[in-house]
């Protein structure tokens, strides 16, 4: 068991036992450790037993570039992540020869190509991914006001209502008012290192500011751009004989293992928000 003291009013605790379905049926462990979370005023409390609870399911989004996506798909074949992909939705039509699409095809897992210039695709995006569980954004575009150059991709996904998805380079854009609707957590991997070099192109702003560490962040999103909570971080240590191409390739390979841990992470219940912008990682 490790506890940990935040502040004065906050008490954080992360247990882990042996579980015995025959001296402490399901139902009454869940049962009893509601009555515990109601008597200490718990603002949520979750139990899941790895071997018997159903896994996580997850639905990836991507776009063109592959590398997240490619990097997921072989963790999770690999049973590195817990999770249960259902499909893989992109706005790029890959085409019946591409490594993704085999590999695909080899699990059962179904493709669909969504164009994003067509509203009436928010309806079926919806369809797809309505019975996952959270929503994770690998190199997608953090929330922003809604202003007209937004529109298209918040039309394509305001009325997403699903349980959750994973996204991995779909290059749309999530405003505020989706993330409210919604009202799950929404998990995203930013190639840099925050906060410093948020928003687009942050391989090339720790390039251009000359940097000694490049990494990958981990993050809930929030409202604001890239400045959700942090679950994890990652650094790869670059010098003057770095240029910009191998800035962005020690970036990518930082990204894919900051991901793959953070979802590993989120999914073992082992992180845990507080406050507006922080997370105990046990």
């Amino acid at each position: 068991m490790q506890s940990l003291y935040i502040t004065n009013d906050l008490y954080v605790n992360d247990s882990e036992f042996i579980f015995d379905p025959i001296k402490w049926p399901r139902e009454q462990m869940d049962e009893d450790f509601f009555k515990l979370s109601k008597m200490f005023n718990a603002m949520r409390s979750v139990v899941r037993v790895p071997d018997i609870d159903p896994k996580y399911k997850v639905a990836v989004l991507a776009s063109k570039q592959e590398h997240c996506l490619v990097d997921f798909l072989y963790g999770w074949q690999e049973g590195k992540l817990p999770v249960e992909i259902t499909c893989v939705i992109s706005n790029h039509d890959r085409g019946p020869n591409s490594h993704v699409i085999r590999l695909l095809e080899r699990h059962g897992i179904p493709y669909h190509y969504l164009c994003a210039k067509e509203n009436k695709r928010e309806e079926e995006l919806l369809e797809l991914v309505q019975n996952t569980d959270f929503l994770v954004l690998a190199r997608y575009m953090q929330p922003v006001p809604l202003q007209k150059e937004a529109y298209l991709g918040y039309k394509l996904l305001e009325s997403l209502s699903s349980k959750g998805s994973l996204t991995s380079y779909f290059n749309m854009i999530l405003s505020g008012k989706f993330l409210r609707s919604y009202g799950k957590d929404v998990i995203n991997i930013h190639h840099g290192l925050l906060p410093s070099f948020k928003g687009g192109k942050p391989a090339k702003q720790a390039f251009d500011a000359g940097v000694k560490l490049i990494g990958a962040t981990s993050h809930f999103v929030t409202e604001e751009l890239d400045a959700g909570p942090i679950i994890e971080q990652m650094v790869e240590r670059v010098s003057h004989r770095d240029n910009l191409r191998t800035f962005v390739q020690k970036s990518e390979d930082v990204e894919k293992q900051c991901l793959a841990k953070a979802i590993k992470s989120y999914c073992e219940l082992r992180v845990l928000p507080y406050e507006m912008n922080k997370t105990v990682v046990f």
